[in-house]
């Protein structure tokens, strides 16, 4: 079975980014294929990782049901079943060392738990032909309450240097108490703050009701990467965030 690492915090924390990096550390430390879930319906993971995407769950589901209404044969005989899990696995975006699926924006109205669902189905089917999976998931806690992420060995929660972004990472950690969720380890990564406003924020005598935290300081390369549109991949080794996510992650103990 693999190795389940997910992504939760509030936008703008740069969530996707750490996603991204997270992906690079298993592609270049363990060697081993990973599948890359953005199950964000605004999706942009693919652009920090440096790939196109052709189709998302959410443009198959309307392709899907547009078929189901005009009564449109299917080819070979096919279910309907049988054929969205083939489109589903056309749809896989193959790169080096890591494949992706994307859920992407539906355009009919309320369909949006569908696309979690149908993400939820096809990451629990895929995942056993890849060592690891890596989610990125929508902002807020949309993505809990609906059970997107539901069994994870490493949760990573994602907050900027705010009280709004720490409350909101008290929540989320919260939420998977409640809703009983099998999450192996937490952490919390406070992204871009240097260490010193780190320390500051420690003791300013916040609730912050994790037991691992970290911080990933201010990092200018991904700054010019994301003006130029460029992927992760091509920060230097030394960059300072590409140094302490890996760090980060080599504390995590992952197989």
């Amino acid at each position: 079975m693999a190795y389940v690492i997910a992504f939760a915090g509030k936008g703008g924390t740069g969530k996707t980014t750490i996603a991204a990096l997270t992906i690079r550390y298993l592609v270049e430390k363990r060697h081993r294929p990973v599948l890359a879930v953005d199950a964000d319906s605004n999706s942009c993971l693919n652009e920090a990782l440096g790939v196109a995407v052709h189709a998302t769950i959410g443009s198959l589901r309307e392709e899907s049901l547009a078929m189901v209404r005009s009564g449109a044969e299917r080819p070979g005989g096919m279910s309907m079943e049988q054929l969205f899990d083939y489109q589903v696995q056309q749809s896989l975006v193959e790169s080096d060392g890591f494949d992706l699926m994307v859920m992407g924006r539906p355009e009919g109205p309320g369909c949006y738990c569908a696309a979690n669902n149908i993400i939820r189905k096809y990451t629990d089917k895929l995942s056993a032909k890849y060592p690891y999976v890596v989610i990125d998931n929508e902002a807020g806690m949309e993505h809990l309450s609906r059970r997107t992420t539901h069994e994870v060995d490493l949760l990573l929660v994602i907050s900027d240097p705010t009280q709004k972004g720490i409350r909101t990472a008290a929540r989320i950690n919260s939420l998977v108490d409640e809703l009983n969720l099998n999450i192996g380890r937490r952490k919390l990564i406070v992204n871009r703050v240097s260490g010193e406003n780190f320390a500051r924020l420690k003791n300013s005598g916040m609730d912050i009701p994790f037991q691992e935290i970290y911080n990933v300081p201010e990092d200018e390369g991904i700054f010019r990467l994301d003006m130029e549109g460029r992927p992760v991949f091509e920060l230097p080794p030394d960059s300072v965030a590409v140094r302490t996510v890996f760090e980060i992650l080599d504390s995590a103990d992952i197989p």
